[in-house]
């Protein structure tokens, strides 16, 4: 056996012990690709006021400017489709928000995964990334045979659905690489595109960032959402599952093991009143580990008042 197989065994075992569902490794390259699909994107203005990824373009699109020396992209999926549903009518909240932050839980699992690996392989430098950084992680899981990436943008995964964070570790160590790039099983189904409330979902997997539910609940700062929106929301308080929802690959989503996305109680039992009563001291206590606190205090009041006001 070769050193860089039984390198990559022992990163996938050691990946498995820290609760990952899922560990591929590619070779790190430039995405030439990748790169003039990214810029198209921007040049149209389909990341809305998201101006920080017209940043680190070259960061973005070639591993080796972000790690010196790299050799080598790990890809880790982790499973945070929740066992518990919100009570009915309420306000949704995204599944991925339902628990503590993955960016905090995932960002401790990468520090102690690559603690394992100069523990038992030697000094190998890397770096750690979870949503967080320049990285293309839906293009990086789809090299390493992982999944495919859908009509709705999403990475999906033949046996566990799309209901996973990507985190990723660049290294600079040779490994066995599963060069195994995913093939789409979307086929001819649309149910995403037909079902997007904002039809923010275009075709050739192209999805306008500026017209996502998430994007005007999380990432805009204007006071005002815009009144074109009116109607459209299908009372989404906190990003938008709807995509996933109607996706057939979710049919075999399973509860995830992960204690840390254990459901906040208010999440699954706050009622549209109880939204309406929570003041920013409640807010700040409850959602001070959650990634609800993204869009602030005034965010949710201001995301409330829209779902309220124009019906959703």
């Amino acid at each position: 056996m070769s050193l860089e197989i039984y390198h990559t065994q022992q990163i996938k075992s050691f990946a498995r012990n820290l609760g990952f569902n899922y560990c591929g490794i590619a070779k790190a390259v430039r995405l030439d690709d990748d790169a003039r699909r990214l810029e198209k994107w921007l040049n149209a203005g389909m990341h809305g006021s998201m101006k920080y990824m017209e940043n680190h373009f070259e960061l973005r699109t070639d591993p080796r400017k972000l790690v010196p020396g790299a050799r080598s992209v790990i890809t880790l999926l982790l499973n945070y489709f929740p066992e518990q549903s919100q009570h009915p009518g309420a306000p949704k909240i995204a599944r991925y928000a339902y628990g503590k932050d993955y960016h905090d839980v995932i960002r401790k699992k990468l520090n102690s995964f690559l603690s394992l690996i100069k523990e038992h392989i030697g000094e190998v430098q890397g770096r750690g990334f979870v949503d967080s950084a320049p990285v293309l992680e839906r293009s990086w899981a789809q090299r390493s045979g992982l999944g495919w990436v859908g009509k709705n943008g999403n990475l999906i995964n033949k046996q566990i659905g799309s209901y996973f964070f990507i985190a990723t570790l660049i290294v600079d160590l040779e490994l066995s690489y599963d060069d195994a790039y995913a093939k789409d099983y979307c086929g001819t189904c649309t149910r995403c595109i037909d079902a997007c409330p904002t039809e923010a979902i275009l075709p050739n997997k192209v999805i306008d960032g500026s017209k996502c539910i998430s994007y005007f609940t999380i990432e805009l700062k204007e006071i005002l959402i815009p009144s074109e929106m009116k109607g459209k929301f299908d009372n989404w308080l906190f990003g938008c599952d709807t995509c996933q929802e109607v996706c057939p690959w979710n049919r075999f989503a399973k509860p995830n093991e992960e204690f840390e996305f254990a459901p906040l109680r208010q999440v699954l039992n706050f009622s549209t009143s109880d939204w309406e009563e929570l003041t920013e001291e409640s807010f700040k206590s409850i959602f001070g580990n959650s990634p609800i606190k993204r869009a602030k205090y005034d965010g949710i009041r201001r995301n409330l008042r829209f779902i309220q006001t124009n019906g959703g």
